[in-house]
C-alpha cells in the first residue's frame, strides 16, 4: 500500500467484474441500511389514519374480495381448503415478492437526488427495500396463522407437514427474486422509462398466471408447462402444501424455480453494475 493511500480510512475503486458485489462494503454500511429501513417504515403509513392496521386490513380485505369474486361467484375450487384461508395464503406470499419487485424497480429514478450527491453503494438502497418489507411479510403471516389456527379450532381439514422446515429457504428465494428482478427492471427503466408503467400492470397480469387465486391443480396439463418457468408458481404451492397440506409440490418445478432465481439475480446485478456507472448522465 503506497503512502498516500495510508492517509485515507476508505478507498473507492471502480469495479470491474460486472457481478462484482463488494459484500464487506454492503456490510461496512449495514447502520445506513438499517437507516433505511426504519425511514421506511416509519414513514409509509405516518401519514395515515388507521396507521400500521393497514398491514393487516390489507390481505384480510384482498381475502373478502377474492373469496366472493373467485370462490362463491366464480366457484373455483380450492383444492378442500377453506375458501379465506386459501386465499389469504396466496396473498401473503404474492404480496410479499409483488412489494420487493415494485418498490424496488424505481431506486435510480427515485433516488437520483441523493445518488448525485455523495457515494454509498447503490445495492443498499433496494436491499433495504427488500428487508423492510420482509417486516411486513412476518406481521401478514402471523396473521396467517391466526386465521389458521380459527379454522383448526372449527374442524378444517388442514395438515401442516415437515414440508413447514422450507419455509426460511422460501421466504429467502421471494426476497431475492424480487430483488433480482427490481434492480433489473431498474437499471432498464434509466433508458426506457415506458417500463415504469409497464411494471405496476405487469405485476397485476403476473398475479393472474400464478396459482394465487386458483390451485395448480386446477390447471390442463397441456399448459402446465408454462407454470414450470414461473419461479413463483412453484414457492406458493409449495407453501400452501406446507402449512395447509394441499398443494403440488414437485422437486423439478422447485430446481426450476430456483433455477430461475438465480439467473433473474445474476442478471439484475450486471445490469445494476453497469448502469451504476453512467445512470447520472442518462437522467
Amino acid at each position: 500500500m503506497s503512502v498516500s493511500q495510508k492517509r485515507w480510512t476508505t478507498i473507492i475503486r471502480n469495479r470491474k467484474d460486472w457481478l462484482d458485489i463488494d459484500l464487506g462494503e454492503l456490510w461496512r454500511y449495514r447502520d445506513l441500511i438499517l437507516l433505511f429501513v426504519r425511514r421506511d417504515f416509519v414513514t409509509f403509513y405516518k401519514q395515515t389514519v388507521l396507521g400500521p392496521i393497514w398491514f393487516v386490513l390489507q390481505p384480510v380485505f384482498y381475502t373478502l374480495v377474492f373469496t366472493i369474486i373467485f370462490g362463491r361467484i366464480a366457484n373455483i375450487p380450492t383444492d378442500g381448503l377453506p375458501q379465506p384461508l386459501f386465499y389469504l395464503s396466496s396473498i401473503v406470499v404474492w404480496n410479499y415478492f409483488a412489494n420487493c419487485l415494485s418498490q424496488t424497480s424505481n431506486t435510480f429514478i427515485a433516488n437520483t437526488n441523493i445518488f448525485g450527491k455523495v457515494y454509498f453503494p447503490r445495492l443498499t438502497v433496494p436491499l433495504s427495500i427488500v428487508i423492510t418489507n420482509l417486516i411486513t411479510f412476518f406481521v401478514q403471516f402471523a396473521l396467517f396463522l391466526c386465521f389458521m389456527l380459527f379454522f383448526v379450532l372449527k374442524g378444517a381439514v388442514v395438515r401442516p407437514n415437515l414440508a413447514i422446515l422450507f419455509t426460511p429457504l422460501l421466504i429467502v428465494q421471494m426476497g431475492v427474486l424480487g430483488f433480482g428482478f427490481g434492480i433489473l427492471v431498474s437499471s432498464l427503466t434509466t433508458k426506457y422509462r415506458d417500463l415504469t408503467f409497464v411494471t405496476s400492470f405487469g405485476i397485476q397480469i403476473w398475479m393472474y398466471v400464478t396459482p394465487v387465486v386458483y390451485p395448480i391443480s386446477q390447471v390442463s396439463e397441456r399448459w402446465q408447462w408454462l407454470f414450470i418457468l414461473n419461479p413463483m408458481a412453484s414457492i406458493i404451492e409449495t407453501f400452501r402444501y406446507a402449512f395447509l397440506g394441499a398443494g403440488a409440490v414437485r422437486p423439478l418445478y422447485s430446481a426450476i424455480s430456483v433455477a430461475v432465481t438465480i439467473f433473474v439475480l445474476s442478471v439484475g446485478i450486471l445490469l445494476f453494475n453497469r448502469v451504476e456507472r453512467t445512470f447520472m448522465d442518462r437522467i
